[in-house]
């Protein structure tokens, strides 16, 4: 593993390349987490076992979040993401060791809308791989959140958002909590999850409230009815949002070429199950090989 660093504008950005051994010019995988992710959770699993296939994967920090530079931290702003996203397919391009015509994206659940709409605005992006994918549109907002927190939150959001362009404060509330629904990602499996990776100092609980007015101006399903770009699927009904997910599937231009593989793995087996690590990586190093 290699500590690299890249800058989008101002703003330095920090991850880690996987790479193969020995001589020559290997395609590569830019890989985004899910909402709130650090890269050494599931990117770098993916990241790890893709190398082992030929790859160079880059599991990064999005700004805000880990080693990524950039404040306020904990900010999550998916149009950001997809700027950083965009950085990380550039920085790989540029590197020796990389065939620049063949590098292409992996993302991980709410990753998967951050990717789509790189993917849809890019070009030279060689193929496109999504796990278990949060896909966002206003109908899946709303099957999240209730069409009254949705409502909240973006009222909220906005408020705090208006409050630190005037003053520079931010408003924090915790990310994650098993009942209290007041969080950014609210229910007991996020909180099961993520609780043991705060424990451990290796990501931070916390969140800024005007995160909110960024997340839910946000929408995936324009960019899936412009993608050019290869795109393979895996999903399922155990996932989060499947009808998202199909709604997505199904606005891709008939001429895209697409592959869709739905099956009963649960949504969290993605990050970190052994047998699901391997058998995703897997699929994906196919798909992105015969793209």
């Amino acid at each position: 593993m290699e500590k690299v660093a890249f800058h989008v504008e101002t703003t330095r950005m920090v991850g880690d390349i996987y790479a193969p051994h020995g001589p020559g010019k290997f395609p590569a995988v830019a890989i985004v987490g899910p909402m709130t992710y650090q890269k050494e959770q599931s990117p770098s699993e993916y990241a790890i076992r893709l190398a082992k296939m030929g790859f160079v994967a880059l599991a990064y920090d999005s700004r805000y979040r880990g080693e990524s530079g950039g404040e306020p931290r904990a900010w999550e702003n998916p149009f950001h993401k997809v700027a950083d996203l965009k950085a990380a397919i550039a920085f790989l391009k540029s590197r020796s060791e990389v065939d620049e015509d063949r590098v292409s994206i992996l993302a991980i659940c709410q990753g998967s809308s951050i990717a789509l709409r790189a993917a849809a605005e890019l070009n030279g992006v060689r193929a496109l791989a999504t796990l278990a994918g949060h896909y966002r549109d206003i109908e899946g907002d709303i099957e999240w959140l209730t069409q009254d927190g949705y409502v909240a939150r973006k009222v909220q959001g906005e408020k705090a958002k208006a409050k630190f362009e005037e003053t520079g404060e931010v408003d924090y509330i915790r990310a994650i909590d098993q009942t209290n629904s007041d969080v950014g990602m609210p229910g007991y499996f996020v909180w099961e999850w993520y609780k043991p990776w705060a424990n451990r100092g290796l990501w931070t609980d916390l969140y800024a409230v005007m995160s909110d007015a960024d997340l839910l101006n946000f929408e995936s399903i324009s960019a899936a009815k412009s993608l050019t770009t290869p795109w393979l699927m895996m999903h399922g009904d155990n996932c989060f949002l499947p009808s998202a997910a199909r709604r997505h599937m199904e606005a891709v231009p008939r001429s895209t070429k697409t592959k869709s593989l739905w099956n009963d793995t649960p949504h969290l087996d993605y990050y970190d199950l052994e047998d699901t690590l391997d058998r995703a990586a897997n699929e994906a190093a196919q798909w992105f090989r015969s793209a």
